[in-house]
């Protein structure tokens, strides 16, 4: 308990010896505490940029769904590696809506089918106002079953509507602002392509996506209208299936299910390689775990040539703070003070030191955070405590290699020598 005591106090005055060093020498102090400043903004910005970057993609990813399989014509990342030739991609057939039928028929592991084709490019027009480079998006009857969207007024499809591609609409919350700014969309006629859409619908807002899925730009449509729009089996268009696995069951025995059935489909012999692509999350979780690991390290290596010369200033400070106290610890080793005493005075005063440089560029990060929060609405950024305790901690560390050496130096000074030094 004494030793605790001691070790309090001694703390609390190397603190003092510490504040004193920038009271007394402010330009000197803060000029070497710059790189410890700078060093630790760049790493932590990084990372609170990262982060937000990181929940913001993740959200949007978790929006597709992590029990739908995509099937598609080109895969979200290589097929047997980097090296796959793309021109086996692009001789693929497109996925059909008479295979979705016959999927439906044959898997029993599906919850529900969708099929979807996104037409870009058009204009929507309601009256003197119009909307360019909208999207149509033509969706088949169980697509709400699997993308998750709320209306914020009106209702979806029904069956026997999708079935007989009744020309009817569901606006997407910037298009129905557009087009609607007082807000009574509903039962409306829109026009594309020559063709009237009643609006039935009308999506919530919701704000813009990292993975392209927002509806807040889109006209979604039934599928079976869509034909006598354009030609769904298009390149241009790309259409897709998304396939949403029963609760009780697991996607690798869904995947399987699927991967057989479309083989036998398309009529594939057991040696040929597939020629459609079975898409899922984790697929693009795994892309974004080796992406932020990268910029995670690019954040160390940018930030550590800023603290490695934040580092040799802190070491010199303490070099010549035990210069101008060495007669101080001769005085402290005369009256009985031990080595390790003297050797903790100097470094707990270089690790404060360090904490408050990185302290400095943490500061600067928060109130940074604050400023570009406020200017966009779709991205958080927030200074984690996580965040902080790295910053602290980092600071910390490098107070306690810079600060080392210098209080060695002085815990093994003999104490006449230092007592008669000027």
């Amino acid at each position: 308990m004494k030793e605790f005591g001691i070790f309090i106090k001694l703390f609390f005055e190397s603190f003092l010896f510490a504040f004193e060093a920038l009271r007394v020498n402010k330009l000197r102090t803060i000029l070497s505490l710059l790189g410890i400043t700078i060093g630790i903004f760049a790493i932590i910005s990084v990372f609170t940029v990262t982060d937000a970057l990181e929940r913001k993609i993740r959200t949007d990813v978790q929006s597709l769904g992590n029990n739908v399989i995509y099937i598609q014509k080109w895969p979200w990342t290589p097929e047997g590696g980097d090296e796959y030739p793309w021109w086996k991609y692009l001789n693929r057939p497109l996925p059909g809506f008479k295979e979705m039928t016959e999927l439906e028929h044959r898997v029993n592991s599906v919850d529900a089918f969708a099929y979807v084709a996104s037409i870009g490019g058009q204009l929507i027009k309601y009256k003197n106002s119009s909307v360019e480079n909208a999207s149509i998006l033509a969706v088949s009857q169980q697509y709400n079953e699997i993308k998750s969207f709320e209306l914020e007024e009106g209702r979806y499809f029904t069956e026997a509507e999708s079935n007989s591609g009744r020309p009817i609409c569901i606006l997407g919350a910037n298009v129905a602002t557009a087009l609607f700014p007082d807000g009574n969309a509903m039962n409306k006629e829109v026009t594309v392509r020559g063709s009237k859409f009643e609006v039935i619908g009308v999506v919530k807002k919701e704000g813009k996506s990292m993975v392209d899925i927002s509806t807040d730009d889109n006209m979604i449509i039934p599928v079976n209208f869509a034909r006598n729009l354009v030609n769904l089996r298009s390149d241009r268009i790309d259409p897709y299936m998304m396939v949403k696995a029963k609760e009780t069951v697991a996607m690798p025995e869904m995947r399987d299910e699927l991967k057989g059935a479309m083989r036998s489909i398309r009529k594939l012999k057991p040696r040929e390689e597939d020629d459609f692509a079975l898409n899922e999350t984790s697929l693009l979780a795994d892309g974004l775990n080796d992406l932020f690991s990268t910029l995670g390290m690019a954040a160390w290596i940018i930030g550590g040539f800023s603290i490695l010369v934040g580092g040799f200033g802190i070491a010199n400070i303490m070099f010549v703070s035990v210069k101008e106290r060495t007669p101080i610890i001769g005085i402290q080793k005369s009256l009985g003070s031990k080595s390790y005493f003297i050797l903790l005075q100097f470094l707990i005063e270089a690790i404060t030191l360090c904490i408050f440089g990185g302290i400095m560029g943490l500061g600067i990060v928060y109130l940074l955070t604050l400023a570009v929060s406020g200017s966009f609405d779709d991205f958080k950024f927030v200074l984690t405590t996580g965040n902080i305790v790295m910053g602290i901690g980092v600071s910390a560390i490098i107070g306690v290699i810079s600060g080392f050496v210098p209080a060695l130096q002085a815990s093994q000074m003999n104490p006449v020598d230092a007592i008669r030094a000027n």
